[in-house]
């Protein structure tokens, strides 16, 4: 006879922010706990591959685009895309205008600054209610 597990299932509420700069990536972060999600946090695509890579539990990828080290957070949603199907993508920049046609499918991008009621409502949108 299989087991049955007492174990909660593993919450798919979690929103990995990826931004280099301490300030904004703060305030992401603020907009993803105000949303009723997790935050987890990473500086830049190097660090948020290897989060990835050890985690199953990530429901949406937060990233800014122009970031140091070997991917920009371009790179890093298409990546993320290929592999990780499931995730829902939302790419942000100050500087850069992307159309849909440079964005993995599914994604959406924002431009900053961010507007936090916005984004709050985008990610619920796409990920579900806290």
């Amino acid at each position: 006879m299989p087991s049955i597990s007492t174990h909660p299932p593993v919450s798919l509420l979690n929103v990995l922010v990826v931004e280099d700069e301490m300030v904004l990536r703060m305030r992401a972060l603020d907009m993803v706990e105000d949303a009723g999600y997790t935050s987890i946090e990473s500086v830049d695509a190097d660090e948020a591959f290897a989060i990835l890579e050890s985690r199953s539990d990530i429901a949406l990828l937060f990233t800014d685009i122009q970031m140091p080290g070997s991917m920009d957070g371009l790179q890093l949603a298409h990546i993320v895309h290929e592999r990780w199907p499931l995730i829902k993508i939302m790419l942000v920049s100050g500087q850069l205008k992307l159309s849909r046609a440079h964005l993995p499918p599914d994604s959406r991008f924002f431009g900053k600054p961010l507007v936090s009621g916005q984004i709050i409502a985008e990610m619920q949108d796409m990920i579900g209610l806290a």
